[in-house]
């Protein structure tokens, strides 16, 4: 029986041992196996179902909310006082995304066009579409500042128009007219004898040209050659820099097309994007970690650059004329309209804007804008994009319609683009690329423990039973020195063997020095140790 509790315990040596072996193996293949997952989950490719269909339709819920600025004051305003603004939405709607026409190419990208399309959703809206909004009459008042140029006598003919088709400074539509487009005799005068003044042929809205629309033929990288190029845009309507800007460097079209980035992330990453609707590149810089749902983040936030003038912020130069700090003429790609965007309420912009307007309160809570990221494979988790619609007016001689306006810039609205990862998407993300790589990285450590664990425990129990299986007899004896022994007979010849094996084993396991006392005390007589 003892036998076989050794060889037990011995297997248990051997296992314990195994564990630490592949234990220890885990920690150097381990990262390099969860990092080909994530690879092989990250890039373009239709083989993958997860992450092709997260690329392709987005299934998660996104919205976008639109804030209006009625104008409390506008005759006021025509009158050179400050115009006073009162928030009105948000008027919420469901964006689907889509893409189509997707072709892949032997150099490893792949080209798309992303049609769009939006849902007013009411239970989610304070407020209807049919909510009357005063706001600043744009064909108006850009036309106004746009042919401040012109000769005065053309100056009166245009405004001599404008009394024609009845249309005056500041407007009020339902919101839905003002999103999506309304009728105006001013309008198909313009499109019969000025066609391509106006950015679309038929109701002018903010949003008519949004709505069941595209964003542009993308030609972005798959990563199937090298993951860290993933979904970088390669060019954007067969272009690989833009006309609109001043410089090469405020013309380049940088990163990715904003909706994901490549994996493996640190906190020195940035996030850089390209879009459409903003006519340029931007980029977002690391602010935070954080978790959402169990899931790590790092926060990315605008930087204060992002929409910074030239005299503040060299780089920026080329997308001059530039006014004050915080707002990005887009003038060169709206129909050189008086256009510019910024963060909602002039967030991070020049205080001198706000002053200009009453009624805005900017807080970085609700008016900035952020990308949450899961790091190590770049998806996005929770997103909040926010900006703001803004016109620069000012009064103009020769067009009366515009009075004694101070020259301000104008908010019109500023919206919120928001999605985030929800239900099953979100199971699916967490099981295949956070809970599995995390359990492997733990593992690795469990088994080393574990191994170092067993082979202690029975190593311990291996030397116990080993010391059980051979056995020692004791003989204790004890001695009066008082009282003198008597002689003891001769043993006989059966005794004098037993005798003898007793000597022996005396012999092995005790000291020489205890051997000689017993002698010398008399417990051995010379027949007794004869045979020793």
């Amino acid at each position: 029986m003892g036998v076989n509790k050794a060889r037990l315990t011995a297997g248990f040596i051997v296992a314990g041992v195994l564990m630490v072996f592949f234990g220890t193996v885990l920690v150097f293949v381990g990262p390099i196996i969860i990092d080909d997952q994530v690879e092989k989950n990250t890039m373009i490719d239709p083989k993958n179902d997860m992450s092709y269909t997260m690329w392709k339709d987005l299934p998660v819920p996104f919205f976008m909310s639109v804030y209006f600025f009625n104008v409390l004051n506008p005759e006021e305003v025509l009158k050179g006082e400050k115009p006073m603004v009162e928030q009105r939405g948000p008027y919420v709607y469901r964006k689907r995304c889509q893409k189509e026409n997707i072709t892949f190419h032997p150099n490893y990208t792949v080209s798309y066009r992303e049609y769009r399309t939006y849902y007013f959703e009411p239970s989610m809206s304070v407020g209807n579409e049919s909510d009357l909004v005063t706001v600043p009459n744009m064909l108006v008042l850009s036309a106004a500042v746009m042919m401040e140029n012109l000769p005065y006598a053309l100056r009166l003919l245009i405004s001599a128009t404008f009394k024609t088709f009845k249309e005056g400074p500041f407007l009020t539509k339902t919101v839905g007219e003002l999103m999506w487009g309304y009728d105006s005799k001013l309008v198909d005068f313009l499109n019969q004898y000025l066609p391509g003044m106006l950015p679309s042929s038929g109701k002018f809205g903010l949003f008519a040209e949004f709505n069941n629309s595209n964003t542009g033929l993308f030609t972005i990288n798959t990563g199937k050659d090298d993951i860290r190029k993933v979904h970088r845009v390669d060019s954007w309507n067969g272009l690989t820099q833009l006309s609109y800007w001043r410089t090469p460097q405020c013309n380049m079209i940088n990163g990715t097309a904003g909706q994901m980035w490549p994996p493996f992330m640190t906190k020195e990453s940035t996030l850089p994007f390209y879009s459409p609707d903003a006519c340029r590149s931007l980029e977002l810089v690391y602010q935070r970690t954080g978790e959402m749902l169990g899931i790590p983040l790092y926060r990315f936030v605008a930087p204060r650059t992002m929409f910074a003038n030239g005299s503040q912020y060299e780089p920026n130069q080329g997308f001059c004329p530039c006014r004050q700090s915080g707002l990005l003429n887009v003038s060169s790609c709206r129909h050189n309209s008086p256009v510019f965007i910024s963060h909602p309420h002039f967030f991070n912009a020049d205080p001198v804007l706000q002053d200009y307007v009453l009624g805005l309160n900017p807080t970085e809570e609700e008016h900035g804008l952020f990308i949450d990221i899961h790091p190590l494979t770049g998806v996005p988790l929770n997103v909040s994009i926010r900006l703001q619609l803004n016109l620069y007016i000012k009064s103009v001689s020769g067009i009366t319609e515009t009075g004694k306006i101070s020259e301000v810039v104008m908010p019109l609205l500023w919206f919120e683009e928001s999605g985030y990862i929800d239900g099953p998407v979100l199971n699916t993300f967490r099981t295949n690329l956070v809970v599995l790589p995390t359990v492997m990285e733990y593992m690795q450590y469990l088994l080393i423990a574990l191994g170092l664990v067993t082979v202690v425990v029975a190593s311990v129990v291996h030397h116990k039973v080993k010391r059980s299986s051979n056995p020692v007899e004791v003989f204790s004896v004890t001695e009066n020195p008082g009282v003198r022994k008597p002689a003891r007979p001769d043993p006989n010849p059966n005794e004098s063997i037993q005798i003898s094996n007793v000597l022996i084993l005396i012999k092995k396991h005790f000291c020489r020095k205890k051997y000689d006392l017993l002698q010398n005390q008399g417990f051995l007589g010379p027949d007794w140790t004869r045979n020793f």
